[in-house]
């Protein structure tokens, strides 16, 4: 009896079919090691998870929110669930969270892998019988390796923030694998509904996977060759095809006109400038895909983009090469056609038309078109492998090698905001953005001499960098430079009317002058702007201390809390202001929870001495 070799019980290679996947996941998750140890960084981090209490856990309260919420431009509810959950397992230890992302990834790996192998499959059946499966197995580990542990990935994996890209890459993939499993003869119905409903849940994961029935619609062109069938692009099976693709198309549709809803995107460029960005876009993800140097966590977009430039002239020349390229190989070489109208096609969301940031570029956004180039990596290796086996199988070989060590020291850029920001400045040295935030991170750690010397390079490269303004005005407070400070918070306002942070280091300013009630009115205004800025309503509450109105401060302390209820410094203020009313008892168990949040906080240790003091002196009064 001739044994049926279906892969199932062994790869081809004579291992145990379980091992070639086991080997991607492996190979996936050591790539990413340094991610183990990162903490949250100040690029979304910040304002998604440490300032940004509604996510934390899986409650009525927090799911209401998840649902219901457009963040920061993104109606992720999916992503959200996960992120509570991790919440619920690791606290705020951001090291549960990296290796969430980093298995979440592992997992996307091993679905390509095998969405790589079901493909190379009905692309080169002849191959495959010639040969075996072990060519298909090497192919495939190649695929699914050359997308997982290239240096691109590294932006959605080791950032925290970026949950979204790995979750719903799963889903992108899974929904792939599901669809091509329900086009099997012996498939069920079922197949097809789990692709649907997995689909579905990407576009709550994140919206950018609305580009899969895109996707399904070329594969029904090649490898499943459905398309454009017998009776042509109108005919009785190819209309078969466009019902079937009819609920993803519908979901798509729905969460592209949310998508709009949710981003409230800025002024956007003119057609010419839209243009120019797209093309720039999609040659800088090839070229970095093809050769993966020089990468950062920002490739700051011009204040002025002029279609005639250089580098936009070159960008055009590459975009009309690839197309004249995908044209001509439409026939002989059809995969290659394929593969980058599919690169071209994922692209589309994320490539300009659409402008959404500071940035021009974003490593990030390869995530979901990255695959389509992998695979057609997996199928150069399978097809060179006939004749080559042993000399391709070892290129193979160091070209992952090569491209787990370039991903082990980009995971290390984001080990912190001021690897982070370093990185940054260091690719560009004329992004103000970049200059900014490694200020302020300085400021942060209080080596205030050096933030300022970024700070001044910042607004040089960009006097109307309002961030930048606000940032330095916060260093020279900290250097006693009020009036200087005053002048940078007010220069931030006039460029952005509705910056409430910065009405609210303004008040924090005229508050060091000995002007509680201007500063009170600024926090007002702050508030006004952005009810949830906890940092207003803690200082305002100061103000009020100061004025001598201690029970009005505590409402502030109150709403701070309400905002941010890990806010030690909110606590450390109420416990003051209860201890000014003589309310000791309750001043001291303000300390105490305040302590216990920020166990060093030397003003609480001091605060609780005292309150306990006094306590003691007001139960020996007569």
């Amino acid at each position: 009896m001739t044994r049926r070799n279906s892969g199932s019980a062994q790869s081809g290679s004579g291992a145990p079919s379980w091992v070639a996947p086991a080997v991607v996941a492996l190979l996936t998750i050591a790539a990413f090691v340094p991610a183990f140890s990162a903490g949250f960084v100040a690029w979304d981090d910040d304002r998604n998870f440490l300032n940004n209490p509604h996510w934390r856990g899986l409650g009525a309260e927090q799911l209401a929110w998840m649902w219901t919420t457009f963040h920061m431009g993104h109606y992720i509810p999916l992503s959200w669930m996960t992120l509570g959950l991790d919440y619920l397992a690791w606290g705020m230890n951001p090291t549960g969270y990296h290796a969430t992302n980093v298995v979440l990834h592992a997992v996307n790996a091993v679905l390509i892998y095998f969405v790589a192998r079901r493909l190379l499959q009905l692309a080169a059946p002849a191959l495959r019988s010639a040969h075996g499966a072990s060519p298909l197995t090497y192919a495939s580990v190649f695929a699914a390796l050359v997308f997982a542990v290239h240096p691109l990935r590294v932006e959605s994996v080791a950032w925290i923030t970026e949950r979204r890209d790995v979750l719903s890459g799963c889903c992108f993939t899974l929904t792939v694998a599901c669809y091509l499993r329900a086009r099997d003869a012996s498939a069920t119905r079922r197949w097809y509904w789990a692709a649907v409903g997995v689909f579905a849940c990407g576009l709550l994961a994140k919206a950018s996977v609305m580009t899969v029935p895109a996707v399904l619609l070329i594969l029904n062109c090649y490898p499943l060759k459905r398309l454009p069938g017998p009776g042509g692009i109108f005919g009785a099976d190819a209309r078969r095809v466009y019902t079937e693709l009819l609920p993803f198309a519908l979901l798509a549709a729905l969460t592209a006109g949310l998508s709009l809803v949710a981003l409230k995107p800025p002024d956007q460029l003119a057609l010419g400038g839209k243009l120019a960005v797209s093309a720039y876009s999609f040659a800088f993800y090839l070229a970095k895909t093809l050769l993966p140097v020089g990468l950062s966590p920002l490739y700051e977009m011009p204040n002025e983009i002029d279609p005639s430039n250089p580098p936009f002239l070159a960008a055009y020349v590459v975009a009309a090469a690839v197309a004249g390229v995908a044209w001509s190989a439409r026939k002989r070489h059809v995969a290659l056609t394929v593969t980058l109208v599919t690169f071209g096609v994922v692209l589309l969301p994320t490539i300009g038309f659409v402008q959404n940031g500071p940035q021009i570029a974003a490593d990030r956004y390869t995530y979901h078109a990255a695959p389509a180039l992998a695979i057609l990596a997996g199928g150069a290796l399978l097809v060179l492998s006939q004749r080559w086996a042993l000399a391709s199988r070892l290129i193979a070989a160091a070209v992952v090698f090569a491209l787990g060590v370039a991903t082990w020291q980009q995971t290390k850029v984001w080990h912190n905001s001021e690897s982070l920001w370093s990185r940054a400045v260091a690719v560009d040295p004329s992004s103000p953005i970049a200059h900014g935030q490694l200020a302020t991170e300085f400021v942060r750690q209080d080596r205030v001499d050096e933030a300022v010397a970024h700070f001044v390079r910042a607004l040089a490269l960009d006097s109307t960098y309002a961030e930048g303004h606000n940032n330095f005005g916060v260093a020279l407070v900290r250097l006693d430079r009020v009036d200087e400070a005053l002048v940078h918070y007010q220069r931030a306002i006039s460029l952005k009317p509705t910056y409430d942070e910065a009405y609210s280091n303004w008040g924090i300013a005229v508050a060091r002058q000995g002007n509680a009630e201007q500063s009170i009115r600024l926090y007002a205004q702050a508030i006004a702007l952005n009810p949830e800025n906890s940092t207003a309503h803690l200082n305002w509450g100061n103000a009020l201390v100061r004025l001598g109105r201690p029970d009005e401060a505590i409402e502030r302390y109150r709403m701070a809390l309400s905002l941010r209820p890990d806010n030690a410094d909110a606590l450390l203020n109420w416990g003051v202001a209860l201890a000014r009313s003589e309310k000791f008892d309750e001043a001291i168990l303000k300390f105490q929870s305040a302590l216990a949040i920020q166990p060093n906080l030397a003003d609480a240790k001091a605060y609780l001495v005292r309150a306990l003091e006094m306590k003691q002196s007001q139960q020996r009064r007569p």
